[in-house]
């Protein structure tokens, strides 16, 4: 039998040694990261959906609040019939903001307009440089694909949110930022966006923080998988359909096979 070469099993054994010091490295760093409470969602499982009003709160969360920083470059406001806003609100939505027509004018130059509602929805600053600019070097994400962007969905969202907490003893908090229990590494540049009577819901529902939070995280879900209701109901449909065309072929099994057995 031929012996390993001790040259070779030194460097074999370095291997592995870093191999598993590399591969031990992300499961460190997602141990600094709470995992964020399991909260119940109207939209969780097979048969969940989005609450319509809860979305409509949410939105408007998101447009009088988080849309002073975070932009939703991935929704236009025609999509907003989905969270059963009529097309004539949609289109009272759009027109309050100027957006800048991709065409120029007669004379050649660019030229602002009202919304229409097959526009995208408005950043709030201009470029990347221009965020960071005014939010103290930090760029605010764009939060059209949030929810499925982060471990934790849209528990991770409303955890964030409702994580502002005073700081444990001695523990020092730099310049500028701010301690949430739920962010990796708890420092966080964004300020609590959220208070007490942020904004007057139309249908009476009382602004508090917590409420704040779980309409726009289910706003934020929305944005983030539009299509999941109807994605659910063709499962549905599928998952019928598979199990009558079993029954279906049980039956002419036992049929084409009876004078066999």
């Amino acid at each position: 039998m031929r012996a390993f070469h001790p040259g070779r099993l030194a460097a074999f054994a370095t291997v592995l040694s870093l191999s598993a010091l590399v591969a031990a490295l992300p499961a460190q760093a997602a141990g600094d990261a709470p995992h964020p409470p399991k909260r119940h969602w109207s939209f969780s499982g097979m048969f969940g959906t989005f609450d319509r009003a809860a979305l409509q709160r949410g939105f408007q969360v998101y447009k009088e609040v988080c849309s002073a920083c975070h932009s939703m470059r991935y929704m236009s406001y025609r999509d907003l019939t989905a969270l059963g806003f009529s097309e004539d609100e949609v289109k009272a939505i759009a027109a309050g903001y100027e957006v800048q027509d991709k065409e120029p004018n007669d004379a050649g130059e660019m030229f602002k307009r009202p919304g229409r509602p097959s526009d995208r929805f408005v950043s709030p600053f201009a470029n990347e440089q221009a965020a960071r600019a005014a939010n103290n070097g930090a760029y605010p994400p764009d939060l059209s694909l949030m929810v499925k962007a982060r471990e934790g969905g849209a528990d991770y969202v409303h955890a964030l949110l409702t994580g502002y907490v005073d700081p444990p003893a001695g523990v020092k908090v730099p310049d500028g930022m701010n301690y949430n229990a739920y962010f990796p590494g708890h420092m966080i540049a964004m300020a609590a966006p959220l208070s007490d009577g942020a904004v007057t819901f139309a249908d009476g529902t009382k602004a508090t923080p917590a409420q704040l939070a779980e309409d726009v995280s289910t706003f934020l879900a929305w944005t983030a998988e539009p299509e999941m209701e109807a994605r659910k109901r063709m499962g549905i449909k599928v998952v019928l359909f598979l199990f009558v065309l079993s029954g279906l072929l049980y039956a002419v099994k036992r049929k084409v096979w009876k004078g066999i057995h």
